[in-house]
Protein backbone atom coordinates (compact mmCIF):
# COMPACT_ATOMS: atom_id res chain seq x y z
CA UNK A 1 0.00 0.00 0.00
CA UNK A 2 1.49 3.42 -0.85
CA UNK A 3 1.44 6.77 1.14
CA UNK A 4 1.99 10.08 0.59
CA UNK A 5 2.83 12.77 2.23
CA UNK A 6 0.47 16.10 2.04
CA UNK A 7 1.67 19.23 3.87
CA UNK A 8 -0.98 21.87 5.44
CA UNK A 9 -0.32 24.98 6.62
CA UNK A 10 -2.46 25.70 9.86
CA UNK A 11 -2.97 29.19 11.26
CA UNK A 12 -4.79 29.79 13.79
CA UNK A 13 -4.50 26.70 16.11
CA UNK A 14 -3.14 28.41 19.22
CA UNK A 15 -6.84 29.28 19.47
CA UNK A 16 -8.98 27.10 21.66
CA UNK A 17 -11.26 25.62 17.76
CA UNK A 18 -8.08 25.59 16.36
CA UNK A 19 -6.24 23.55 18.54
CA UNK A 20 -8.84 21.32 20.24
CA UNK A 21 -10.71 20.57 17.50
CA UNK A 22 -8.96 21.04 14.33
CA UNK A 23 -5.11 20.08 15.18
CA UNK A 24 -5.54 17.62 17.44
CA UNK A 25 -8.71 15.88 16.95
CA UNK A 26 -9.01 16.26 12.93
CA UNK A 27 -5.32 16.24 11.60
CA UNK A 28 -3.50 14.71 14.44
CA UNK A 29 -6.36 12.01 14.90
CA UNK A 30 -6.33 10.94 11.07
CA UNK A 31 -2.36 10.61 10.78
CA UNK A 32 -3.15 8.69 14.56
CA UNK A 33 -5.71 6.06 12.33
CA UNK A 34 -3.05 5.38 10.00
CA UNK A 35 -3.96 8.08 7.36
CA UNK A 36 -6.75 8.96 5.40
CA UNK A 37 -7.56 5.71 2.97
CA UNK A 38 -8.13 6.41 -0.49
CA UNK A 39 -10.12 4.84 -3.32
CA UNK A 40 -7.19 3.49 -5.14
CA UNK A 41 -6.15 1.95 -1.65
CA UNK A 42 -3.63 4.52 -1.56
CA UNK A 43 -2.96 6.62 2.41
CA UNK A 44 -2.36 10.17 3.14
CA UNK A 45 -0.42 11.42 6.14
CA UNK A 46 -0.92 14.64 6.56
CA UNK A 47 2.19 16.88 7.52
CA UNK A 48 0.85 20.04 9.59
CA UNK A 49 2.73 22.92 9.45
CA UNK A 50 1.78 25.46 11.90
CA UNK A 51 1.42 29.49 11.43
CA UNK A 52 0.74 32.11 13.98
CA UNK A 53 1.79 35.03 15.74
CA UNK A 54 3.50 34.15 19.11
CA UNK A 55 6.99 32.30 18.09
CA UNK A 56 6.54 30.94 22.10
CA UNK A 57 3.07 29.68 21.75
CA UNK A 58 4.10 27.79 18.15
CA UNK A 59 7.06 26.45 19.91
CA UNK A 60 5.33 25.22 22.94
CA UNK A 61 2.46 23.39 20.76
CA UNK A 62 4.61 21.76 18.22
CA UNK A 63 7.04 20.45 21.16
CA UNK A 64 3.57 18.95 22.83
CA UNK A 65 2.83 17.04 20.06
CA UNK A 66 5.68 16.12 18.27
CA UNK A 67 5.06 18.91 15.22
CA UNK A 68 8.53 19.77 13.27
CA UNK A 69 7.35 22.63 11.42
CA UNK A 70 6.08 25.80 12.47
CA UNK A 71 6.51 29.56 11.73
CA UNK A 72 5.80 33.34 12.33
CA UNK A 73 5.95 33.76 8.52
CA UNK A 74 2.88 32.81 6.05
CA UNK A 75 4.50 33.83 3.16
CA UNK A 76 7.49 31.64 4.12
CA UNK A 77 4.32 28.55 4.93
CA UNK A 78 2.83 29.32 1.51
CA UNK A 79 5.88 29.60 -1.10
CA UNK A 80 6.35 26.28 -0.19
CA UNK A 81 4.81 23.25 -3.14
CA UNK A 82 4.77 20.56 -0.31
CA UNK A 83 1.85 22.53 1.33
CA UNK A 84 -0.92 22.07 -0.67
CA UNK A 85 -3.72 23.10 1.51
CA UNK A 86 -4.14 26.39 3.81
CA UNK A 87 -6.67 26.35 6.87
CA UNK A 88 -7.56 29.81 8.47
CA UNK A 89 -8.79 29.49 12.19
CA UNK A 90 -7.94 32.65 13.06
CA UNK A 91 -9.95 35.69 14.31
CA UNK A 92 -12.66 36.78 11.86
CA UNK A 93 -10.80 40.10 11.12
CA UNK A 94 -7.36 38.45 10.27
CA UNK A 95 -9.34 36.07 7.78
CA UNK A 96 -9.70 37.72 4.38
CA UNK A 97 -5.88 38.76 3.45
CA UNK A 98 -4.37 35.75 5.05
CA UNK A 99 -7.02 33.32 2.53
CA UNK A 100 -6.61 35.81 -0.11
CA UNK A 101 -2.84 35.17 0.13
CA UNK A 102 -3.04 31.84 0.08
CA UNK A 103 -5.70 31.75 -3.13
CA UNK A 104 -2.69 33.69 -5.05
CA UNK A 105 -0.39 31.27 -4.19
CA UNK A 106 -2.46 28.61 -5.65
CA UNK A 107 -3.39 26.30 -2.40
CA UNK A 108 -6.70 25.02 -1.46
CA UNK A 109 -8.18 26.96 1.48
CA UNK A 110 -10.54 25.65 3.83
CA UNK A 111 -11.50 27.79 6.44
CA UNK A 112 -13.13 28.51 10.04
CA UNK A 113 -16.93 30.37 9.97
CA UNK A 114 -17.75 33.22 9.55
CA UNK A 115 -15.20 33.33 6.15
CA UNK A 116 -15.41 37.12 6.23
CA UNK A 117 -17.17 40.13 8.34
CA UNK A 118 -19.21 40.61 5.69
CA UNK A 119 -20.79 39.02 2.44
CA UNK A 120 -19.47 41.26 -0.32
CA UNK A 121 -15.95 40.01 1.74
CA UNK A 122 -17.26 36.64 1.65
CA UNK A 123 -18.17 36.26 -2.09
CA UNK A 124 -14.55 37.83 -3.05
CA UNK A 125 -13.34 35.56 -1.55
CA UNK A 126 -15.68 32.19 -3.24
CA UNK A 127 -14.76 34.35 -5.89
CA UNK A 128 -11.38 34.24 -6.06
CA UNK A 129 -11.06 30.75 -5.42
CA UNK A 130 -13.14 29.49 -8.32
CA UNK A 131 -10.95 31.86 -10.61
CA UNK A 132 -7.64 30.38 -9.11
CA UNK A 133 -9.41 26.93 -9.71
CA UNK A 134 -8.32 25.69 -6.32
CA UNK A 135 -10.86 23.63 -4.03
CA UNK A 136 -11.49 25.56 -1.57
CA UNK A 137 -14.96 24.93 1.63
CA UNK A 138 -16.32 26.49 5.19
CA UNK A 139 -16.42 24.81 8.23
CA UNK A 140 -19.98 23.71 9.01
CA UNK A 141 -19.88 21.09 11.43
CA UNK A 142 -22.61 21.04 13.52
CA UNK A 143 -23.94 18.92 10.25
CA UNK A 144 -22.05 16.18 11.11
CA UNK A 145 -23.25 15.50 14.63
CA UNK A 146 -24.55 12.41 15.99
CA UNK A 147 -28.09 13.96 16.90
CA UNK A 148 -28.28 16.07 13.49
CA UNK A 149 -27.31 12.86 11.45
CA UNK A 150 -30.15 11.50 13.37
CA UNK A 151 -32.63 13.92 13.13
CA UNK A 152 -31.50 13.71 8.91
CA UNK A 153 -32.48 10.12 9.20
CA UNK A 154 -35.82 11.35 10.25
CA UNK A 155 -36.32 13.83 7.13
CA UNK A 156 -34.82 12.06 5.07
CA UNK A 157 -37.39 9.11 5.87
CA UNK A 158 -40.31 10.83 5.66
CA UNK A 159 -41.15 10.69 9.02
CA UNK A 160 -42.15 14.10 10.07
CA UNK A 161 -44.81 13.99 6.82
CA UNK A 162 -44.81 18.08 5.81
CA UNK A 163 -42.69 19.88 8.52
CA UNK A 164 -44.22 22.82 10.00
CA UNK A 165 -41.93 24.29 12.24
CA UNK A 166 -38.16 24.58 13.94
CA UNK A 167 -37.48 25.63 17.29
CA UNK A 168 -33.67 26.33 18.14
CA UNK A 169 -32.24 27.16 21.57
CA UNK A 170 -28.59 27.50 22.09
CA UNK A 171 -26.46 29.24 24.67
CA UNK A 172 -24.79 29.31 28.33
CA UNK A 173 -23.54 31.54 30.50
CA UNK A 174 -20.38 32.94 29.83
CA UNK A 175 -19.06 34.47 32.96
CA UNK A 176 -17.82 38.37 32.94
CA UNK A 177 -14.22 37.29 33.16
CA UNK A 178 -14.07 39.32 36.80
CA UNK A 179 -14.47 36.64 39.43
CA UNK A 180 -14.13 33.74 37.11
CA UNK A 181 -12.60 33.47 34.15
CA UNK A 182 -14.76 33.77 30.73
CA UNK A 183 -14.80 30.71 28.68
CA UNK A 184 -14.72 32.51 25.47
CA UNK A 185 -12.02 35.38 24.58
CA UNK A 186 -12.49 38.97 24.86
CA UNK A 187 -12.62 39.53 21.09
CA UNK A 188 -15.64 38.06 20.64
CA UNK A 189 -17.67 40.59 22.41
CA UNK A 190 -15.81 43.80 20.55
CA UNK A 191 -17.52 44.39 17.33
CA UNK A 192 -13.96 46.17 15.74
CA UNK A 193 -12.19 42.80 16.17
CA UNK A 194 -15.46 40.96 14.44
CA UNK A 195 -17.31 39.86 17.36
CA UNK A 196 -20.86 39.25 18.36
CA UNK A 197 -23.20 36.60 18.42
CA UNK A 198 -24.79 36.88 15.05
CA UNK A 199 -22.13 36.84 12.96
CA UNK A 200 -21.03 34.27 15.01
CA UNK A 201 -24.26 31.98 14.80
CA UNK A 202 -26.32 33.05 12.09
CA UNK A 203 -23.74 31.44 9.98
CA UNK A 204 -24.30 28.40 12.04
CA UNK A 205 -27.93 28.63 11.73
CA UNK A 206 -28.17 29.15 8.10
CA UNK A 207 -26.17 25.83 7.03
CA UNK A 208 -28.64 24.01 9.45
CA UNK A 209 -31.62 24.89 7.90
CA UNK A 210 -30.51 25.44 4.14
CA UNK A 211 -29.06 21.77 4.53
CA UNK A 212 -32.12 19.88 6.39
CA UNK A 213 -35.17 21.99 5.63
CA UNK A 214 -35.05 24.91 2.98
CA UNK A 215 -33.62 27.94 1.94
CA UNK A 216 -33.56 30.88 4.47
CA UNK A 217 -35.94 33.59 3.01
CA UNK A 218 -36.40 36.49 5.14
CA UNK A 219 -35.51 37.13 8.81
CA UNK A 220 -37.00 38.82 11.87
CA UNK A 221 -34.12 39.26 14.90
CA UNK A 222 -32.50 41.37 17.65
CA UNK A 223 -29.40 41.31 18.78
CA UNK A 224 -28.94 42.87 22.43
CA UNK A 225 -25.86 43.38 24.15
CA UNK A 226 -27.02 42.26 27.51
CA UNK A 227 -23.75 42.35 29.63
CA UNK A 228 -21.85 45.80 28.66
CA UNK A 229 -18.73 45.36 30.27
CA UNK A 230 -16.54 42.60 31.16
CA UNK A 231 -12.63 41.82 31.74
CA UNK A 232 -10.27 40.48 28.95
CA UNK A 233 -7.66 37.46 29.06
CA UNK A 234 -5.76 40.00 31.22
CA UNK A 235 -7.99 40.87 33.86
CA UNK A 236 -8.58 44.50 32.53
CA UNK A 237 -12.17 45.70 32.13
CA UNK A 238 -13.34 46.30 28.60
CA UNK A 239 -16.92 47.77 27.12
CA UNK A 240 -18.25 45.14 25.56
CA UNK A 241 -19.50 46.49 22.30
CA UNK A 242 -20.39 43.20 20.66
CA UNK A 243 -23.92 41.70 20.89
CA UNK A 244 -24.21 38.50 23.33
CA UNK A 245 -27.71 37.05 22.60
CA UNK A 246 -29.78 37.30 19.72
CA UNK A 247 -33.44 36.28 18.99
CA UNK A 248 -34.95 35.51 15.42
CA UNK A 249 -37.50 34.27 13.01
CA UNK A 250 -36.05 32.73 9.83
CA UNK A 251 -38.65 32.47 7.20
CA UNK A 252 -37.78 29.31 4.99
CA UNK A 253 -38.87 28.06 1.17
CA UNK A 254 -41.88 25.56 1.79
CA UNK A 255 -43.51 28.00 4.40
CA UNK A 256 -41.79 26.31 7.50
CA UNK A 257 -41.09 28.72 10.30
CA UNK A 258 -38.06 28.87 12.67
CA UNK A 259 -37.12 30.60 15.68
CA UNK A 260 -33.81 30.16 17.12
CA UNK A 261 -32.22 31.99 20.55
CA UNK A 262 -29.11 32.46 20.50
CA UNK A 263 -26.85 33.64 24.24
CA UNK A 264 -24.42 34.09 25.71
CA UNK A 265 -26.10 35.26 28.79
CA UNK A 266 -28.66 32.25 29.22
CA UNK A 267 -28.40 29.73 32.01
CA UNK A 268 -28.92 26.20 30.86
CA UNK A 269 -32.17 24.16 31.46
CA UNK A 270 -32.40 22.00 28.99
CA UNK A 271 -30.67 18.34 27.94
CA UNK A 272 -27.68 19.81 25.90
CA UNK A 273 -26.25 23.52 24.99
CA UNK A 274 -28.11 23.24 21.54
CA UNK A 275 -30.86 21.53 21.02
CA UNK A 276 -33.68 21.66 17.63
CA UNK A 277 -37.44 21.10 18.28
CA UNK A 278 -39.13 20.46 15.27
CA UNK A 279 -42.63 19.63 14.37
CA UNK A 280 -44.61 18.37 11.18
CA UNK A 281 -47.86 17.05 10.23
CA UNK A 282 -47.39 13.19 10.81
CA UNK A 283 -44.44 13.59 14.32
CA UNK A 284 -41.94 16.29 16.28
CA UNK A 285 -38.74 15.08 17.01
CA UNK A 286 -35.95 17.19 19.62
CA UNK A 287 -32.46 16.93 18.61
CA UNK A 288 -29.24 17.96 20.32
CA UNK A 289 -25.29 17.25 19.60
CA UNK A 290 -25.79 13.93 20.16
CA UNK A 291 -29.55 12.65 21.07
CA UNK A 292 -32.46 12.31 18.74
CA UNK A 293 -36.00 11.71 20.63
CA UNK A 294 -39.01 11.40 18.49
CA UNK A 295 -42.61 11.37 18.93
CA UNK A 296 -45.16 9.80 16.35
CA UNK A 297 -48.67 11.21 15.67
CA UNK A 298 -50.32 7.84 16.53
CA UNK A 299 -48.67 7.87 20.01
CA UNK A 300 -49.15 11.48 20.80
CA UNK A 301 -51.21 11.90 23.88
CA UNK A 302 -54.13 14.51 24.38
CA UNK A 303 -52.93 17.01 26.87
CA UNK A 304 -55.84 19.38 28.31
CA UNK A 305 -55.04 22.51 29.71
CA UNK A 306 -56.15 23.00 33.33
CA UNK A 307 -53.96 25.80 35.33
CA UNK A 308 -55.69 24.58 38.35
CA UNK A 309 -54.36 21.34 38.44
CA UNK A 310 -50.89 20.03 38.52
CA UNK A 311 -49.81 18.57 35.59
CA UNK A 312 -48.64 15.02 35.89
CA UNK A 313 -48.33 14.02 32.20
CA UNK A 314 -44.42 12.55 32.29
CA UNK A 315 -44.06 14.28 28.77
CA UNK A 316 -40.51 13.55 28.15
CA UNK A 317 -41.13 9.27 29.22
CA UNK A 318 -43.50 9.84 25.76
CA UNK A 319 -41.23 10.19 23.50
CA UNK A 320 -38.79 7.61 21.43
CA UNK A 321 -35.17 7.54 21.39
CA UNK A 322 -33.52 7.23 18.29
CA UNK A 323 -31.02 4.81 18.06
CA UNK A 324 -27.31 5.25 17.19
CA UNK A 325 -27.64 2.58 14.32
CA UNK A 326 -24.01 3.43 13.63
CA UNK A 327 -20.74 4.69 14.82
CA UNK A 328 -20.57 8.63 15.09
CA UNK A 329 -16.84 9.81 14.26
CA UNK A 330 -15.70 13.56 15.74
CA UNK A 331 -17.82 15.93 13.45
CA UNK A 332 -14.79 18.35 12.06
CA UNK A 333 -12.44 15.24 11.64
CA UNK A 334 -15.51 14.06 9.71
CA UNK A 335 -15.78 17.23 7.58
CA UNK A 336 -12.15 17.36 6.96
CA UNK A 337 -11.80 13.91 5.97
CA UNK A 338 -14.64 15.02 3.32
CA UNK A 339 -12.67 18.05 1.90
CA UNK A 340 -9.46 15.96 1.90
CA UNK A 341 -11.31 13.82 -0.77
CA UNK A 342 -13.17 16.68 -2.05
CA UNK A 343 -9.24 17.77 -3.33
CA UNK A 344 -7.75 14.43 -3.63
CA UNK A 345 -10.31 12.41 -5.60
CA UNK A 346 -13.14 15.16 -6.42
CA UNK A 347 -15.37 13.90 -3.81
CA UNK A 348 -18.96 15.48 -3.31
CA UNK A 349 -18.27 19.08 -1.15
CA UNK A 350 -21.32 21.40 -1.20
CA UNK A 351 -19.72 23.31 2.13
CA UNK A 352 -17.45 25.57 -0.18
CA UNK A 353 -17.11 29.62 0.20
CA UNK A 354 -20.15 30.72 -1.38
CA UNK A 355 -22.02 28.49 1.09
CA UNK A 356 -20.04 30.09 3.80
CA UNK A 357 -20.91 33.62 2.21
CA UNK A 358 -24.79 32.80 1.99
CA UNK A 359 -24.34 32.35 6.72
CA UNK A 360 -22.55 35.74 6.15
CA UNK A 361 -25.36 37.13 4.69
CA UNK A 362 -28.12 36.32 6.86
CA UNK A 363 -26.17 37.42 9.34
CA UNK A 364 -25.88 40.82 7.84
CA UNK A 365 -29.43 40.52 7.44
CA UNK A 366 -30.28 39.72 10.93
CA UNK A 367 -28.15 42.77 11.96
CA UNK A 368 -29.77 45.00 9.44
CA UNK A 369 -33.17 43.50 11.00
CA UNK A 370 -32.70 44.36 14.61
CA UNK A 371 -30.51 47.97 13.73
CA UNK A 372 -33.77 49.05 11.48
CA UNK A 373 -36.71 47.05 13.17
CA UNK A 374 -38.48 45.43 10.68
CA UNK A 375 -38.22 42.05 8.90
CA UNK A 376 -35.58 41.85 6.42
CA UNK A 377 -36.23 39.86 2.55
CA UNK A 378 -32.79 37.78 1.83
CA UNK A 379 -31.64 38.56 -1.28
CA UNK A 380 -30.95 35.45 -4.12
CA UNK A 381 -27.57 34.18 -3.35
CA UNK A 382 -25.39 31.69 -5.10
Amino acid sequence: MSERVLGVVMNGVTGRMGYRQHLVRSVLAINAGGGLPLADGERVRLRPVLVGRSERKLADLAARHDIADWTTDLSAALADPANQIYFDAQVTSARVPAVTAAIEAGKHVYVEKPSAESYADAMALAKAADAAGVRHGVVQDKLFLPGLLKLRRLIEGGFFGRILSVRGEFGYWVFEGDWQDAQRPSWNYRTADGGGIVLDMFPHWHYVLEHLFGRVEAVTARAVTHVPERWDERGERYDATADDAAYGIFELAGGIVAQINSSWTTRVFRDELVEFHVDGTEGSAVAGLRRCRFQHRAGTPKPVWNPDLPATEPFRDQWQEVPDNAEFDNGFKAQWELFLRHVLEDGPFPHDLASGARGVALAEAGLRSSAEGRRIVLEETR
